[in-house]
C-alpha cells in the first residue's frame, strides 16, 4: 500500500497521460521449454481486449474478450483456462481470411474450456473474440463483492478483483499461467457516477445513457494475467506525485485521510526502490485500493500499478489502532510494491518458483522499512522471521523453498512461511555473503536482463554470482533445493595466544526425525568473540575458525544465517553473563535459537530459561518485547496443570510488571520509539496469564465505557478488549455484541466481532460459533469468529466446521478450503485432533491437497511429544524461582 488534495476522480475527470515504459517489451513467447505448463504448448496469446459489465446486485457478470493469438504448430483446437463461467458466441479470424465460429466444450475439474472450430488450425496470427457470463464471489476468489456501511451508515456492495494464483480464469477465459504474458486493454459499462479502478489511468469515459457509462483503460504493460485488475463502487482517490508517478490511495467515500500513512509511505519508498532496482517504476500511477472486510489467508495483492489491500491491513484510525499494526501497514506497503518489480516487471516462469516473488519481496520491503523508519529497529524483525519459517522446516513434512507444483490445490498451498519467511532469511544471508554493493549490482543486471519476462530462481544466482559474488550459486543452490536446518555445532572453544579456536561440526535440526542421516549444506558461518572482529567460514562437514579475543563468542553473529547454533552450556552460561553486551540483534537471536534448542531436545530447557532469565529490565525496548512471548510458551506447555501454570504465572508477573510499571499504561510524551510495542506485549502476556493487576485494569477501563465511550480509545484499545473478551460472562459477552452492532466502521465492527469467539468460556464460545453462521457478523468476517473460537477451544471449532462443512466453505476463500481446518486445528496438542485432521483429509482432500493438514499433524504430534518431555525441567525450574 502533508495530506495530498483528495480527488474523488469522478469519471468525467481529465484523464491522466500516459509514461511510455522506460524498457523494450519482448514479443510473445509462452513457456520456455523445461517449465511447467497445464495448457496444450503452440498457442500464445500477446493481447486481451476486455469488455465488462457487472451487475453487482445480483452477483453477476458478463463480458467480451477479444484476444490476439500467435499459433506456432498446429493444433486441433484451442485450450484455455476458464473456471465458473458461461460461454456465448465464438468466432475465430485469422490475420488473411473469414472468420470461423466455434463451439465451448467446459471441464470444470480441470478449470479448462476447449474450442472447436471443427478442423485444425494451421499456424499464424489470430483473433479470437469470446462472448462470456461469470458470477461475482462474496469471498476473495476471481471478481468479488464486499458489502460495507459507509460513514452515514447506508448498506453499499463494492466489487474488487483477486487473481493470484489461478483466478483471472473466473473473470476472463485466458491462457492463466504466469509464462502466457501479454498486454490488457480493460473497459466497462458500470453505474454512472462510481469509481472504476484498473492497472491502468483511465483514458476515456462515454455516457451510455440509462444511467450507464462506459469507462476505457490504458493499455497495460505486458504482464501475467493473475495481475489483471478492476475494482468499482462508491469510492475517493487521493493521490500524490512521487516524481513522475502520481501515487494515490482509494478508498470507500471519507476513508482516505485514514489511509495517509499509506500513501505518504508509497511517496517515500518510490524513489528507493527507483534507485534500488536501476529501473524506474514504469506506469504512469500506483494506486493502493482498500477494500473493507478481510481474508482469512491474505491481506494484500500486488496487481501491477493497483494493489488492493483490505482495509485492516491499510487504514488507521487512532481510536484503536496500535503502534505493531501501524508498522505491519508500512511493511504491507513497501512488501506489495517491492513487487512492482520483484514479480510485475520480472514474472517467476512457473510457480514453482513462486519464493522469487514473495521471499525477495519481504526481504526488500524489511530492508526499506529500516533505511526510512530507523528508529522502528525492523531487522529485528527478521529472526522473528527465521523462527517462523523454521517451525515448518524443522518437520519431517517440510518442503524445499523451490518447490515441485503441479496442481492449482498445491499452487494454492504454496503461500506459506517457506516461502515467505524461508525465502527472506535465505536473501539475508546470501546478501551477507555477497555484500550489500556486489548484490544490488546483481539485482541491478537481473532486473534489465529480464524485464517484461519470465525467469526461474538460477538466473537470479548467476545475476549475482556474475557480479561478483564467486561461491554463490553452490550456496543457494543448497538453501532453496534441499528443505530443513543446518545445525552448526561449537565441539569445542580454545583459547590460545588471546584467540579462540573454534571446532565446528554440522549436523541437521528437527524437531521430529532426530535419527534420520542429516542432509548437508555450505553454510556460510560468521563468528565472532563479544569485541572481536568477525571471521567467516563456509562450513562444509567440520571446519575450524581462529576468533580475535577470548571469552563468551557468538556463532551466526549479525543473525543473517540460516542455520541454528549449537553451544557447550559454558558458552551459554558466559553469553547470559555478558547478556547486556550483545548487539541487540544477537540478543534476540541467540534467545530464539536456545529456547528452540531446547524444545528440541537438543539441550537442557534450562539454559534457554537461565538466558530469558538474565535479560535485564535496562534491556533495549525491543529486546524486552521479546521476552514475553517466551513466557507465554512455557506457561501454554503446561496447559492442564494449573499448579504448574500458576508457577509460570507469578515469575512472569514478578518479571514483566516492574518494566510495565516503569514505562506506565499509556503513551508518554517522548517515549521511545519501541516502547509502544513493548507496552502491548507486555499488556497482552499479562493479560493471557490472569494477571490480577492487568485484569482489573481492563475490567475498570471497559466499565468506564458505560459513561465514556472513549474510555478505552488508543493503541492498547484491541488489546483491552481481547482481555475482556477472553475473561467475559454472558453480560460482558452481550454488551461486546451491542458494541460490534454499534461500530460506527466496518473496519472497527470487524475486529469487535472476531473477539466475540475468543471467550475461556465453552458456552460462549459455542454462541459465537452459532452468530458467525448468521448474517450479522458480514461474510467476510464470520470465519474470523471462528478462528477466535479456534485460538481457545481448537477441538469446538474443528467439530462444528466438520457439521457445518458447506456453510464455513461458503465463508472463505475457494482457494485456501483445503487449509482451513488444519489451521483452525493445528494448534492443538490433543491426539484425537491429529486423529480427526487426517480422517477428514482421507475423507475429502487428494493426496496433493493434503499437504498442510499433514504439516499441522506433524505440529501437533510433536507438541505433544515436547510437552510430555518438558514438563519436568519446565515445573522445576518454575518452582526454584
Amino acid at each position: 500500500m502533508s495530506l495530498a488534495k483528495i480527488l474523488p476522480l469522478l469519471l468525467a475527470a481529465a484523464p491522466i497521460a500516459l509514461a511510455t515504459p522506460a524498457l523494450a517489451q519482448t514479443a510473445p513467447t509462452g513457456p520456455a521449454a523445461g517449465i511447467t505448463t497445464q495448457l496444450p504448448r503452440g498457442a500464445v496469446p500477446s493481447h486481451y481486449a476486455i469488455t465488462v459489465t457487472p451487475d453487482a446486485a445480483n452477483l453477476k457478470f458478463t463480458g467480451k474478450v477479444t484476444i490476439d493469438v500467435a499459433v506456432s504448430t498446429a493444433m486441433p483446437t484451442l485450450v484455455l483456462n476458464a473456471a465458473d463461467l458461461t460461454f456465448g458466441d465464438v468466432m475465430l479470424t485469422p490475420a488473411k481470411g473469414k472468420a470461423i465460429k466455434g463451439t465451448a466444450k467446459v471441464d470444470a475439474d480441470a478449470q479448462t474450456v476447449t474450442l472447436d472450430f471443427g478442423e485444425p488450425l494451421a499456424p499464424g496470427n489470430y483473433k479470437l473474440a469470446i462472448a462470456y457470463a461469470g458470477v461475482i464471489n462474496t469471498q476473495a476468489n476471481g471478481l468479488f463483492a464486499l458489502d460495507y456501511t459507509d460513514n452515514d451508515g447506508a448498506a453499499k456492495r463494492a466489487l474488487f478483483t483477486q487473481f493470484e494464483a489461478p483466478d483471472a480464469r473466473r473473470f476472463v477465459p485466458s491462457w492463466d499461467e504466469p509464462s502466457y504474458k501479454a498486454t490488457f486493454d480493460l473497459s466497462a459499462i458500470i453505474p454512472t457516477g462510481e469509481l472504476a479502478v484498473g492497472n491502468m489511468p483511465v483514458t476515456s469515459t462515454k455516457d451510455l445513457g440509462g444511467g450507464k457509462t462506459q469507462v476505457t483503460f490504458g493499455t497495460s504493460p505486458k504482464m501475467s494475467s493473475y495481475l489483471l485488475f478492476f475494482g468499482l463502487g462508491e469510492l475517493e482517490r487521493a493521490t500524490k506525485m512521487s516524481g513522475a508517478t502520481e501515487v494515490g490511495v482509494i478508498t470507500g467515500k471519507g476513508n482516505t485521510g485514514k489511509a495517509q500513512l499509506a500513501l505518504d509511505a508509497s511517496v517515500s519508498i518510490l524513489p528507493y526502490f527507483n534507485d534500488y532496482f536501476g529501473v524506474p517504476y514504469p506506469l504512469p500511477k500506483l494506486d493502493n485500493v482498500a477494500g473493507p472486510g478481510q481474508s482469512q489467508f491474505f491481506s494484500a495483492m500486488e496487481n501491477w500499478g493497483a494493489i488492493f489491500t483490505f482495509e485492516r491491513a491499510l487504514l488507521v484510525d487512532p481510536r484503536f489502532t496500535s503502534e505493531a499494526t501501524k508498522r505491519r501497514i508500512y511493511e504491507t506497503v513497501a512488501h506489495e510494491m517491492a513487487h512492482q518489480w520483484f514479480g510485475d516487471l520480472v514474472t517467476m516462469a512457473w510457480w514453482d518458483d513462486l519464493w522469487l516473488n514473495e521471499g525477495f519481496a519481504s526481504w526488500m520491503a524489511t530492508k526499506v522499512t529500516d533505511k526510512l523508519q530507523p528508529d522502528w529497529q525492523m531487522l529485528l524483525t527478521r529472526v522473528d522471521g527465521r523462527e517462523a519459517a523454521m517451525s515448518l522446516d524443522s518437520l519431517a513434512t517440510t518442503h524445499p523453498v523451490v518447490q515441485k507444483i503441479t496442481t492449482v490445490d498445491q499452487v494454492n498451498q504454496a503461500f506459506d512461511a517457506i516461502t515467505y519467511q524461508k525465502g527472506e532469511a535465505v536473501i539475508t544471508m546470501l546478501e551477507g555473503y555477497a555484500g550489500e554493493d556486489v548484490w544490488k549490482t546483481g539485482i541491478r543486471s537481473y532486473m534489465k536482463a529480464h524485464a517484461y519476462g519470465n525467469t526461474v530462481t538460477d538466473d537470479l544466482w548467476k545475476a549475482v554470482e556474475g557480479a561478483g559474488a564467486k561461491g554463490l550459486v553452490s550456496i543457494a543452490h543448497d538453501f532453496t533445493s534441499k528443505p530443513g536446518i543446518p545445525l552448526v555445532k561449537v565441539d569445542s572453544a580454545q583459547c590460545q595466544g588471546g584467540n579462540t579456536l573454534l571446532t565446528l561440526s554440522q549436523g541437521e535440526f528437527s524437531r521430529d526425525k532426530k535419527d534420520k542421516a542429516p542432509l548437508s549444506w555450505n553454510v556460510p558461518v560468521m563468528a565472532q568473540t563479544i569485541g572481536g572482529a568477525p571471521q567467516r567460514l563456509i562450513l562444509q562437514g567440520k571446519g575450524q575458525m581462529t576468533l580475535p579475543g577470548c571469552g563468551a563468542y557468538v556463532v551466526n553473529a549479525g543473525q543473517t544465517g540460516y542455520y541454528r547454533s549449537l553451544y557447550p552450556a559454558a558458552n551459554v552460561n558466559a553469553l547470559a553473563a555478558s547478556f547486556t553486551k550483545l548487539p541487540a540483534i544477537d540478543q534476540t537471536g541467540l534467545l530464539a535459537d536456545n529456547f528452540q534448542l531446547g524444545l528440541g531436545g537438543y539441550q537442557p530447557m534450562g539454559l534457554a530459561l537461565d538466558l530469558i532469565d538474565a535479560v535485564p529490565t535496562t534491556a533495549t525496548p525491543a529486546v524486552l518485547a521479546q521476552v514475553p512471548g517466551y513466557l507465554d510458551s512455557a506457561y501454554a506447555m503446561l496447559e492442564g496443570d494449573t499448579a504448574g501454570q500458576a508457577k509460570v504465572a507469578a515469575y512472569t508477573s514478578a518479571k514483566l510488571t516492574p518494566v510495565l510499571t516503569g514505562i506506565g499504561y499509556d503513551a508518554k510524551p517522548g517515549e521511545n520509539p519501541q516502547v509502544p510495542v513493548l507496552r502491548s506485549a507486555l499488556v497482552g502476556t499479562l493479560g493471557e496469564m490472569g494477571d490480577k493487576a492487568v485484569v482489573a485494569e481492563a475490567n475498570r477501563r471497559f466499565a468506564a465505557l458505560a459513561s465514556d465511550p472513549a474510555a478505552l480509545d488508543g493503541p492498547l484499545r484491541n488489546v483491552w478488549m481481547a482481555i475482556i473478551a477472553k475473561n467475559a460472562d454472558q453480560a460482558t459477552w452481550d454488551r461486546l455484541r451491542a458494541l460490534a452492532k454499534g461500530a460506527k466502521t466496518d473496519l472497527e465492527k470487524s475486529t469487535l466481532y472476531a473477539l466475540l469467539g475468543g471467550a475461556k468460556d465453552e458456552k460462549l464460545a459455542r454462541q459465537g460459533l452459532d452468530l458467525a453462521l448468521t448474517d450479522e457478523p458480514g461474510k467476510t468476517t464470520s470465519a474470523a469468529i471462528i478462528a477466535q473460537v479456534g485460538y481457545e477451544h481448537p477441538m469446538l471449532a474443528v467439530d462444528y466446521v466438520l457439521a457445518h462443512r458447506a456453510q464455513y466453505e461458503g465463508l472463505i476463500d475457494v482457494s485456501a478450503r483445503s487449509q482451513a481446518l488444519a489451521r483452525l486445528g493445528g494448534g492443538s496438542a490433543d491426539p484425537a485432533m491429529a486423529t480427526k485432521l487426517d480422517a477428514y483429509a482421507t475423507q475429502y482432500l487428494t493426496p496433493e491437497s493434503r499437504k498442510v493438514v499433514d504439516r499441522a499433524i506433524a505440529a501437533i504430534n510433536t507438541r505433544i511429544e515436547t510437552r510430555t518431555r518438558l514438563k519436568p525441567a519446565l515445573t522445576a525450574w518454575f518452582a526454584k524461582k
